[in-house]
């Protein structure tokens, strides 16, 4: 599924129906260029989940940790090296838990995610407000997510 995006507000739209959508131990994958607006999504679906501390990339702290509706686990695994490097920092301890876990660049670590996901790529369109939104998956949550962003009319 694609979904064009225009500007913050269809952004900010997204990641409630993202949010409304997310159960217990669900894995979000972010992927796209630096700068296409993976941690904006976050911070809108952060602020769902009643999140308000300003969410920012993990980019040197690899992951932090939120506490809202869910735990939430914010990663950006763009720095690691490998996959041996996630299993130092405990990944198992937050991919397998009942929290949410938003991974930024989760193509660097694809052999490690769980089946059951849901992916957004998002790659920059003609303006600089235009995205597009390409939505895969496998499993409940990324069934419903699609579901719900048909019903609203937001996929092209």
């Amino acid at each position: 599924m694609k979904i064009t995006i225009n500007n913050l507000q269809d952004t900010k739209k997204v990641g409630k129906i993202i949010s409304e959508n997310l159960l217990s131990g669900t894995v979000l994958c972010l992927d796209g260029d630096l700068g296409a607006g993976k941690t904006t999504l976050t911070q809108f679906i952060a602020n769902e989940f009643g999140i308000k501390e300003y969410i920012t990339s993990p980019t040197f702290n690899i992951i932090k940790e939120y506490q809202g509706k869910f735990p939430l686990y914010h990663m950006d695994v763009y720095r690691i090296e490998s996959e041996d490097d996630m299993y130092d920092l405990g990944y198992d301890d937050y991919i397998y838990s009942d929290g949410i876990c938003i991974i930024e660049w989760s193509d660097k670590i694809k052999n490690m995610l769980p089946e059951e996901r849901v992916n957004i790529y998002i790659q920059r369109g003609e303006d600089e407000n235009t995205r597009i939104f390409s939505v895969t998956g496998k499993g409940i949550v990324f069934e419903k997510i699609v579901e719900e962003l048909k019903n609203e009319n937001t996929c092209n």
